[in-house]
């Protein structure tokens, strides 16, 4: 029995993850899923890979987007509604967001901590930067078999930032998902595909510091897929929206 062991979403993009009980699913994602995002002065993308102190600042917003608390690692919390102002174009990953520039004191804040000037940015959209792929799931096997590649034991998959992590699958089982439909708590998932990693993933969780090669270790025993990507985790496509809950099962459709 392969059930839902943790779930994580980061309301501003990079910034510690949260763990909710259960998500709502809609057909564009969690709708308070990196529904914020930073830019510097000239509109780059500022994210963890540029700043890996980000990942220590917490955040929390309602699915409307309308109100944002941010938790800084001194312990001051800043909290408003939401005001936005003049609309921006952005290009994150190879993918154009539309949003709008907020105003109010957190890119402040956040600027203090990191020493950048930014600004932030809240998606037109509910559901945060991605067209498709919303929903993400991993074994605890996988993370299991990098780990052994490692030598350090069960690997922390809160560095993979998948929405849902599984326990009792086998190792890389959810790659055998990939071209079928699962059901999940109230939805269901296509298994569109694999996830390609990037360098976010040898940064420790919690102070954003590079400790761990999981990229090394996946191209030892994994290889590249089409000579350019190294695979951990998969893409679900929302078929059916709904709730998913902690300790919900997967369903093979």
């Amino acid at each position: 029995m392969v059930t839902v062991s943790r779930l994580s979403i980061s309301p501003v993009k990079s910034l510690a993850l949260l763990h909710p009980e259960s998500i709502e699913l809609t057909e564009h994602g969690v709708a308070e899923d990196r529904r914020f995002f930073l830019v510097d002065a000239t509109g780059r993308l500022i994210d963890a890979l540029v700043v890996g102190s980000l990942v220590q600042v917490g955040a929390w917003t309602d699915p409307d987007g309308s109100v944002l608390r941010i938790a800084l690692p001194d312990g001051t919390v800043v909290e408003d509604a939401v005001r936005p102002a003049e609309p921006i174009v952005s290009q994150l990953y190879g993918r154009t967001v539309h949003g709008h520039v907020v105003d109010g004191p957190w890119a402040a804040a956040l600027g203090e901590l990191t020493g950048r000037e930014l600004r932030l940015v809240r998606t037109d959209a509910p559901g945060g930067t991605r067209p498709k792929h919303q929903a993400s799931l991993m074994t605890d096997g996988s993370l299991g078999r990098l780990g052994h590649q490692l030598g350090t034991g069960l690997v922390d998959g809160r560095r993979f930032r998948i929405l849902i992590e599984l326990d009792g699958g086998g190792e890389h089982e959810e790659d055998t998902w990939i071209g079928r439909r699962i059901g999940l708590g109230g939805t269901v998932l296509a298994i569109s595909g694999p996830i390609p990693r990037c360098a976010i993933t040898t940064h420790d969780p919690d102070t954003g510091a590079r400790d761990l090669d999981t990229l090394r270790a996946l191209l030892e025993y994994r290889g590249l897929r089409d000579g350019k990507d190294l695979d951990f985790g998969v893409y679900g496509e929302i078929e059916q929206p709904g709730t998913i809950r902690l300790g919900d099962e997967i369903r093979l459709l």
